[in-house]
């Protein structure tokens, strides 16, 4: 068979090979750690992640990928979660590594759940922004999405966007690009500062605490190179994003829900950066 032939075979399959197909945790994943905490039922669709005061437990993905659009349904840990957190994100390896981070803090029952963002890049993180959900995550499973292109990084909340991060190494800033990233999630306690910055502590009479997942899908590229996901970036995967940039009903549904939603941005936080906010600010 000519090297010709070959290369027009793989270029043909290698799309579908980037595709992740939904639902099969027992072919997507690995547990890491945790042990009988994290559970694989219902045939490889459900994954269930406990937390006592012994340990907590957590996965991650078989593959890494280097852009694409992650998505994941996850149900919340009710009740009185306060001192929890329960987390999915990207993440690569190594003291410069680079991560996009989902984090659900836990709370006193009737209190809302905070969603916290952050993105590394080159080891650096410190942008952190903060939501509260506009519904009940523990009463029904809601889809959290990442959608991470050379051009932006985009978190969206049941196909709405909260945030966008931007690459802007023009300016000097660092931008996820060239990592590959696992998807990883896990269940942990962090009553240090989870729950109003360590006031509220695990109520541990309350424990087990379970979290759920379902329906993860990789529409990304599965790492073999970084001219090859360039080559056949496969993000924006959304109704949202077009050429990569925001639709006018996804750049208004952001507004939105950062001026109704938002409880917490790094980027007007100036006690904090008293010499002056971070350049991509």
């Amino acid at each position: 068979m000519s090297l010709v032939l070959l290369l027009s075979i793989f270029m043909v399959a290698a799309p579908m090979a980037s595709l992740a197909s939904a639902g099969d945790f027992y072919s997507q994943v690995d547990i890491t750690w945790g042990g009988e905490r994290a559970k694989i039922s219902n045939k490889g669709k459900l994954l269930t992640l406990s937390l006592d005061h012994a340990s907590g437990s957590g996965f991650q993905s078989k593959n890494q990928y280097l852009f694409g659009r992650i998505d994941m349904q996850i149900q919340l840990v009710p009740g009185n979660s306060a001192g929890t957190v329960t987390a999915y994100y990207l993440s690569s390896q190594g003291p410069n590594h680079d991560e996009i981070d989902f984090e659900f803090l836990g709370n006193l029952s009737g209190d809302p759940y905070i969603v916290h963002t952050n993105v590394f890049s080159q080891g650096k993180g410190n942008r952190e922004q903060q939501f509260y959900l506009w519904f009940d995550p523990t009463k029904k499973f809601h889809t959290y999405s990442i959608d991470w292109s050379p051009q932006l990084i985009i978190f969206l909340v049941d196909d709405t966007p909260i945030r966008v991060f931007k690459n802007l190494e023009s300016t000097g800033v660092p931008f996820p690009k060239s990592q590959a990233m696992r998807v990883y999630a896990s269940l942990w306690n962090a009553d240090d500062w989870a729950t109003r910055g360590g006031l509220v502590k695990t109520n541990w009479t309350q424990a087990p605490f379970s979290a759920s997942f379902r329906n993860f899908k990789a529409n990304a590229c599965v790492w073999s190179s970084a001219s090859s996901c360039v080559k056949n970036n496969t993000s924006l995967g959304t109704n949202a994003v077009k050429d990569n940039v925001l639709s006018n009903s996804a750049q208004k549904k952001l507004k939105q829900v950062q001026s109704k939603y938002m409880v917490y941005n790094y980027c007007t936080d100036f006690k904090r950066f008293p010499q002056g906010l971070p350049p991509e600010c």
